[in-house]
């Protein structure tokens, strides 16, 4: 009986090496997944501080932190276990997914793109009813709609994460996505709440009781803002036409290929090769974008909504 005993316990202390030692490749793991979802993370960084605009100043922070929350929540609870249970039931999905969402992004670039060079229409007040509404309705609504947003960015982030430790012991894969949900929430959202508050931050620095130096700076950083949230808007534009299509070209053979010989034939300048992968996907993301788009047409035509 005491031997018996014994080659238990050496087991369990066999068992509990082996997940230490593979657990030790966790940071190892977040740290590439968290690059692989880069150009996803720019975008959710960008386009998350159009839902403060026009509303209080004093609630900024509690919005930030209400969509922050529901996003983790949605990571942790949601997305994350559908991904390890598709991975485990139907692992043939998971690329399809993928590339469904890179078409999405896609779609949501080119119609920004469009929306830029597209000439903008006038509202006529007069013939316009204009819905009342209080700010507290308002903030739902764009508590509401960031969610919406970020739900499929969200989405896209944990599906590659997941592809980034299939094969790995099933704890590796738990504890890896959710330090990047968590990772990934606490620094896009942290870095949007210090977007938004960089104007009151210049003014409070630009106030005469502080040196000359900090009023200097504090005069920069507000006229600086403006211009860093035009150029982050386009960068999370960008960010969204080249991973949408990098997303695709990688489940598919050929365009995969095509990709790693384009890195390869500049590996010798890496700033080049990925600005060479980049422009590539982007321009092919622009194209696939307006075939969806057209696709979406021709559904709603076909349905009689438009």
């Amino acid at each position: 009986m005491p031997s018996g005993l014994f080659a238990l316990l050496d087991d369990v202390t066999a068992l509990v090496k082996v997940s230490a030692a593979s657990l030790d490749d966790v940071p190892a793991q977040v740290a590439k997944t968290t690059g692989k979802v880069s150009g996803i993370v720019i975008d959710d960084t960008a386009v998350t501080p159009k839902y403060v605009v026009g509303l209080d100043p004093s609630r900024e922070l509690s919005i930030i932190y209400r969509i922050a929350k529901k996003s983790l929540i949605n990571k942790i609870c949601i997305l994350s276990p559908a991904a390890l249970l598709l991975g485990y039931f139907a692992p043939w999905a998971i690329t399809p997914i993928l590339m469904l969402g890179g078409a999405y992004l896609c779609f949501e670039g080119y119609e920004k793109v469009h929306s830029l060079f597209s000439p903008s229409h006038a509202v006529d007040v007069e013939s316009e009813e204009v819905a009342k509404i209080t700010p507290e309705e308002l903030e739902q609504q764009r508590v509401a709609g960031a969610v919406r947003t970020d739900i499929i960015l969200s989405a896209e982030i944990m599906a590659i994460a997941y592809s980034q430790v299939t094969g790995q012991p099933i704890v590796n894969q738990i504890v890896v996505m959710l330090a990047v949900a968590v990772f990934i929430t606490v620094a896009v959202y942290g870095f949007v709440g210090l977007i938004v508050k960089a104007d009151d931050i210049g003014v409070h620095l630009a106030q005469d009781k502080y040196h000359p130096g900090v009023q200097k700076l504090g005069r920069g950083i507000v006229k600086l803002m403006p211009r860093f949230l035009s150029l982050l808007s386009y960068v999370g534009t960008a960010a969204m036409l080249w991973v949408g299509a990098e997303i695709i070209a990688h489940g598919i053979p050929l365009t995969a290929h095509w990709l790693h010989e384009l890195e390869q034939g500049l590996a010798h300048i890496p700033a080049l090769a990925w600005l060479a992968k980049a422009g590539a996907c982007a321009l092919a993301g622009l194209l696939i974008g307006f075939v969806v788009e057209k696709l979406v047409l021709l559904v709603k035509r076909l349905l009689g909504k438009e």
